[in-house]
């Protein structure tokens, strides 16, 4: 049955079939909690964005997240349907500097140009956490943009239990992570705009967007701190710091309310899912090199063991990103891109 006419209550299902089936997802065990919220008859940008803060509303719930899939009008298997260009519904931008450095997430500055090249106007005073807008295109109508409210970004302060000069450095971060570029697909149908959200692991921004050198690189920052030699490798600095980046994001969002879990509660959540899983006879898709957290993996009994590297659907999939399809590039200056508040 074609997507588009399917009884909502099989598409949910299908969703969280899909949740279960993701190799590359720790937090799977909760897959049969997904909520779906169904913006099939969106037809316009403003309908699209407009479900898309539904979404944000919805799944952030004053920080108590709600796992949430929002789906909108699907296509056949090769065919161009809508495409939201965001990675995330909320990602911070990434300004290039004069000096050769990047102001915000390096992650998102060739999006950041991007966008600004179509009209996006960043703020007068820029920061390393100013929040990018949405990048909507409909099939044969281009790409508008849209400024999200700032009522539906919840961000989270990040401070430190103990070190008041954490405070400091100036680190917050948003409360909600929505994939918005994947493609959820199942039989001969393919949602290209399909926003899912869960809750964050705290690894997730402490290790990764805190701390790869690639991202915001804070670990010498905290080091320097802390007061640790950071020209010796054998005082694993970078260790000591990422622990205690680890804990000031871990307290902050539990002080200020908002779902979170630590790597070492998700690692033993994952595998009580891998045995259940198994209990009703089926095997369980994994990407290791995903599922294994960036830290302190090997105290986790998922370390020591293999996945099913088949991918079965429904399944969410990657998608070419739309903003670097040429085809799409002059859709988009064709429209005019005009930017809407």
């Amino acid at each position: 049955m074609s997507g588009k006419f399917m009884d909502a209550e099989e598409i949910r299902r299908k969703a969280r079939e899909a949740w279960r089936n993701n190799a590359r997802c720790i937090g799977r065990s909760i897959w049969e909690s997904l909520e779906l919220l169904d913006a099939r008859g969106a037809k316009s940008h403003e309908e699209v964005f407009e479900a898309c803060l539904r979404h944000l509303e919805f799944s952030t719930n004053g920080g108590r997240i709600r796992s949430a899939i929002t789906v909108f009008e699907p296509v056949a298997r090769k065919e161009r349907g809508i495409r939201i260009w965001n990675s995330q519904l909320i990602r911070y931008a990434g300004y290039r500097v004069r000096d050769g450095s990047i102001l915000g997430d390096p992650e998102q500055a060739e999006f950041t140009a991007r966008l600004m090249e179509l009209g996006w106007e960043p703020p007068a005073s820029r920061s390393r956490f100013d929040v990018l807008p949405l990048a909507i295109e409909l099939p044969g109508k281009g790409v508008k943009l849209y400024e999200i409210p700032r009522q539906y970004v919840l961000e989270v302060p990040i401070r430190h239990p103990e070190f008041e000069w954490f405070e400091k450095l100036g680190l917050r971060w948003h409360a909600l992570p929505a994939i918005s570029d994947m493609a959820f697909v199942f039989d001969d149908c393919k949602f290209t705009a399909a926003p899912f959200s869960g809750y964050y692991m705290v690894t997730e921004i402490a290790v990764r967007n805190f701390g790869d050198e690639n991202r915001y690189n804070m670990l010498p920052a905290v080091a320097e701190k802390l007061g640790l030699a950071t020209n010796e490798r054998g005082s694993f600095w970078k260790d000591r710091a990422l622990v205690e980046l680890c804990s000031a994001v871990m307290h902050s969002f539990k002080e200020a309310g908002v779902s979170m879990v630590d790597h070492h509660s998700a690692g033993q959540q994952f595998m009580k899912f891998v045995q259940k899983e198994e209990a009703n006879g089926r095997s369980v898709p994994g990407d290791w090199t995903w599922l294994v957290p960036p830290m302190a993996g090997s105290s986790m009994d998922m370390y020591f063991r293999g996945y099913d590297k088949s991918r079965p659907e429904p399944a969410f999939k990657y998608q070419k990103p739309a903003w670097k399809n040429d085809r799409v590039s002059e859709s988009a200056k064709a429209s005019g891109c005009p930017f809407h508040s």
